[in-house]
């Protein structure tokens, strides 16, 4: 079968690559569409030590199950596999098991025609929803979890003011999240002036250039999603949070320092990492997609995956849209 294939540092390549085969528990999925994730592009960036070259990226999928018990459903495919048996797989935070894995990380992923996959993984799409809106299913699960955790956070203020950093796919769900739990003073920190045109064709949401420091509140935000997850942005987030606000850390760009701990401990600021998601979170999602309250149209762009490398460079280059969707079959 055909396969988007890491090779190296900022290079990959379409090759001809084993099908793979099913194990016991397994369905084959014949997968149809695979987002390009910001860890997909960590990894090729040669900053992921977890994902080692040779190695089939791509987790955000969708498909036809061909074998097991969904044979012939459409499904979209929860990448995240745990071990179902310790205290957070029993508790509901399976998310945080300690033997997580995701596929595309030390398992072939979905940048290809074909993958296998644990049936518990699967989940049934809706008749009326359409691959290319289901294809948002996993990267908007996380955008799910992380608002739940900043308005849980925050108290339950009404009418917090909201801004999140970065652009992207993850900021930009994020913002149509907290517009769907009927939020609306939301703003979204963008340096790239594309992304931020392209933000001002949504009128719930207020483009903001963070570098001239427009359209931000004297006070600073109540909540702030840091999408993007590099020291400038701790820096920023920990600087301008107003006293008592939350700031939830879903961005993994870098690792190193940033925070103004100081600032945070006697302005008595909450800061919360947030990773992936509970599977009531994968559901919702596709709840969300499937009831047309968020949806990729006018943002996300489809595309060959022969035309995989090109689009890790585009990305890499700043030229591309806020998301782009490979077409695996």
């Amino acid at each position: 079968m055909k396969a988007l294939v890491y090779t190296g540092t900022q290079t990959s390549s379409i090759e001809d690559v084993d099908a793979p085969e099913p194990l016991a528990g397994q369905a084959l999925i014949k997968l149809s569409l695979c987002g390009i994730c910001g860890s997909d592009m960590h990894a090729w960036h040669g900053q992921d030590d977890r994902r080692i070259p040779p190695l089939i990226l791509g987790h955000e999928s969708v498909g036809f199950a061909v074998t097991g018990t969904l044979a012939g459903s459409r499904v979209a495919l929860n990448p995240l596999m745990t071990c179902n048996e310790c205290d957070c797989c029993q508790n509901g935070i399976e998310h945080l098991c300690a033997k997580r894995e995701l596929i595309g990380m030390r398992v072939p992923g979905a940048f290809a025609e074909q993958i296998a996959i644990d049936e518990k993984n699967l989940v049934v799409l809706p008749d009326h929803l359409s691959f290319e809106e289901a294809a948002l299913a996993e990267p908007l699960a996380c955008c799910v979890h992380a608002v739940k955790l900043a308005i849980k956070l925050s108290g339950g203020r009404k009418d917090p003011d909201i801004l999140i950093l970065g652009g992207g796919a993850i900021g930009l769900l994020s913002a149509f999240v907290f517009e769907a739990y009927g939020y609306a003073n939301i703003a979204v920190a963008e340096t790239n002036a594309v992304r931020r045109g392209m933000l001002k064709q949504f009128e719930v949401i207020t483009a903001v250039n963070p570098i001239k420091s427009e359209g931000l509140t004297a006070q600073g935000p109540d909540m702030i999603i840091d999408a993007v997850g590099s020291s400038q942005t701790r820096r920023y987030s920990s600087q301008i949070i107003r006293p008592g606000g939350v700031i939830v850390h879903i961005g993994l760009q870098d690792n190193d320092s940033g925070l103004d701990t100081r600032r945070i401990t006697l302005q008595e600021v909450t800061f919360q990492g947030t990773y992936c998601y509970q599977t009531t979170d994968f559901k919702e999602s596709i709840d969300l997609l499937g009831s047309g309250k968020i949806s990729g149209l006018g943002w996300v762009e489809f595309r060959d995956l022969a035309d995989g490398p090109k689009a890790f460079f585009d990305i890499h280059n700043g030229s591309a849209p806020a998301k782009i969707i490979l077409k695996t079959q």
